[in-house]
């Protein structure tokens, strides 16, 4: 049910009755940090325990979207390495087709993002390269393969983390937690509009409201049925 702009303020300032005044100030304070400019796109991550660690990564700095595409694996979340972070962030699920990866891909520049792949390509950029500027999705692949060709051929830009060791390649949480880390604290230091919309904060904290009170849906459900029922 579509709830119009001035019923999901009503609605919030309801809901919000059911929280603590500790957890409304941090949910103020959180939302202030939070981005679209970046997003996270997985792809086919089968160890729940890395991928856990790229949500808890991504809540930290601030990233609000977790586009996660499912072709031969399902992601499944590992509580104790994720920490509650799941329940913070929009996770984006696409298994729907037969080819999952170009499915998100367009529905990611639909949105206009560009996307960037992250692995070694005669054509990469470092963390310290790559421009800022334009809606960003940050592509990261399995623990063993990386990105498929699919998501290699059809990417925008290609991004590589800088190594000077012996080993091939970072762990995937390692390797998203350093650029997650990095961009994120170069795009607060830019002059971007990197916040979220008031509209975007509005919805992300309804959702985090209703994510922290049991039995929300009813609550909510009841809330809507008076509401209708007064006009």
């Amino acid at each position: 049910m579509e709830i119009d702009l001035h019923t999901k303020k009503e609605l919030l300032a309801y809901l919000s009755t059911y929280l603590t005044d500790k957890r409304k100030e941090l949910f103020d304070k959180v939302i202030q940090y939070r981005t679209r400019h970046i997003s996270v796109v997985l792809e086919d991550v089968y160890q729940p325990h890395n991928a856990s660690a790229v949500l808890r990564s991504a809540d930290l700095t601030g990233i609000q979207d977790i586009h996660i595409i499912e072709n031969r694996n399902h992601y499944e979340v590992n509580p104790e390495v994720a920490l509650g972070s799941s329940k913070w962030l929009n996770l984006i699920r696409y298994n729907q087709q037969e080819e999952n990866t170009l499915h998100a891909f367009d529905a990611l520049r639909q949105k206009g993002y560009r996307i960037v792949a992250t692995t070694p390509h005669a054509q990469d950029q470092s963390l310290d390269e790559i421009p800022l500027g334009g809606k960003m999705a940050i592509v990261f692949g399995t623990e063993l393969k990386g990105l498929s060709q699919t998501a290699i051929d059809n990417a925008d830009e290609y991004l590589r983390i800088p190594m000077y060791g012996f080993t091939e390649s970072y762990n995937i949480s390692v390797s998203a937690a350093l650029t997650l880390f990095t961009l994120s604290e170069k795009l607060r230091k830019s002059e971007i509009d990197w916040r979220l919309s008031a509209t975007d904060q509005l919805d992300t904290i309804l959702n985090w409201t209703r994510r922290s009170i049991k039995r929300s849906e009813l609550l909510e459900k009841e809330f809507l049925l008076r509401s209708k029922n007064q006009f």
